[in-house]
């Protein structure tokens, strides 16, 4: 089941919104329904879900309805027509009551303004939510403090708002939302106002904490590159508060739902969301020691390579052997290919983007490696189709090559 179900959601402002639905339905424009009824059409009919412990992007242009959405999940903001499932239960049927434990125990929310109390030093603010809640002074503190850890920010506890950074005092922010252990974080523009280099560094830490925190993440943004870095799935809202597209980061470029997608994204550098497992070839290897020289020669013969790649029995990548080796080494009639293995391999890892394998293709004779993180085989990057993604943005600037090497 997932986390999070809209269905055939709503969300119209005005006087006696419903009147606007039947507009809605007769696909009369957004300007038109505000003429005839003096009613804004702010979510139109979005049906989507969110499965538990992804980073679900919600990504729309000013006026697309992104931030009233993330308000209706909560219902600061009360959606005119649909459903808003979380966990099974329709939260538009909780009483006030129920919608104060779930905002105070199963999700929290962090605001583009960080909000902080400014007489109120780091730690005191981190557990404010708690405090209000009526939990024991200890008990917060412990929580507090796991937090303020937990974003980066101990030996901070004690310094004032007015003492931080812009990018320190969201950290406190991110720490007051995670205070209370919440299943699901919403996260409202929360970068937006901070300068270009604390916001990349926000977006990595938000990266490296999901990996440890394994939260139901709903983020919201306008900007695209942000989308594509932070999400596992981005829904795009259009100008008229529709759905156009959910999808992977990936599917969202390679196969854009229609043209408004397709233009949304026209400019983006795919190299850098375009990744090694995405374009990688499978490939025949030989298997150690089970496989000799006479198995090499046989597999290069049909493949028509000199080259090919050798593991063990677990997959475990040893190396390569060429053709003119397992020759010598089959007129010497031994029948040992550690004999004649290469293990200086070129490697990634299948979720490296592509920008970052140019010059490691550029640099070797041999395909490149992929391999999983328990150093499984998967498949093979070679310089050909490296080049494919690079040249179709051949004026974007290259990232750093990474290159790992077996050992």
């Amino acid at each position: 089941m997932a986390m999070i179900e809209v269905k055939n959601l709503y969300k119209i402002f005005g006087p006696n919104p419903k009147r606007a639905v039947p507009l809605i339905e007769k696909n009369v424009s957004k300007a038109d329904i505000l003429k005839k009824t003096g009613c804004t059409v702010a979510i139109n009919g979005a049906t989507f879900s969110i499965e538990k412990r992804e980073t679900f992007v919600v990504m729309g242009l000013s006026g697309s309805g992104k931030s009233t959405f993330i308000r209706c999940l909560n219902r600061l903001i009360d959606p005119t027509l649909g459903e808003i499932l979380i966990d099974g239960q329709d939260i538009m049927k909780m009483s006030n009551e129920e919608m104060l434990e779930l905002r105070r125990y199963k999700m929290s929310m962090v605001f583009q303004n960080f909000g902080l109390l400014p007489h109120r030093s780091v730690v005191n603010n981190v557990e404010y939510g708690l405090e209000i809640g009526g939990m024991e002074k200890t008990q917060r503190r412990e929580k507090a403090m796991k937090a303020i850890e937990m974003v980066g920010l101990k030996g901070f506890e004690q310094s004032l708002p007015s003492e931080l950074s812009g990018g320190m005092q969201q950290r406190v922010g991110l720490a007051r939302a995670l205070a209370n252990d919440p299943q699901i974080l919403l996260m409202d523009e929360a970068f937006s106002a901070l300068d270009p280099l604390i916001r990349n560094q926000m977006q990595d830490e938000l990266i490296d904490l999901q990996a440890k925190m394994h939260k139901t993440i709903i983020f919201i943004t306008h900007d695209l590159d942000e989308a594509l870095k932070l999400g596992d799935r981005i829904v795009i809202l259009g100008p008229d508060g529709r759905v156009r597209q959910v999808g992977t980061p990936e599917e969202i470029l390679s196969e854009p739902a229609d043209d408004y997608v397709e233009d949304f994204v026209r400019n983006v550098d795919r190299t850098r969301v375009i990744t090694a497992g995405s374009i990688m070839k499978k490939i025949k290897t030989l298997s150690i020691p089970k496989e000799g020289p006479e198995s090499a020669l046989r597999a290069m013969e049909k493949s028509d390579k000199p080259i090919l790649y050798v593991t063990d029995a677990d997959r475990s990548l040893k190396g390569y052997v060429t053709l003119d080796d397992v020759v010598q080494l089959k007129k010497q009639k031994k029948k040992d290919l550690t004999e004649i293995l290469i293990d200086e391999v070129y490697t990634t890892n299948p979720g490296v983007a592509v920008c970052d394998l140019l010059g490691t293709a550029m640099s070797t004779r041999i395909p490149i490696a992929v391999i999983d993180d328990d150093n499984r085989f998967r498949g093979v990057v070679d310089r050909t189709s490296v080049i494919a993604e690079v040249t179709k943005n051949i004026d974007d600037e290259l990232s750093p090559t990474i290159l790992s090497e077996v050992e």
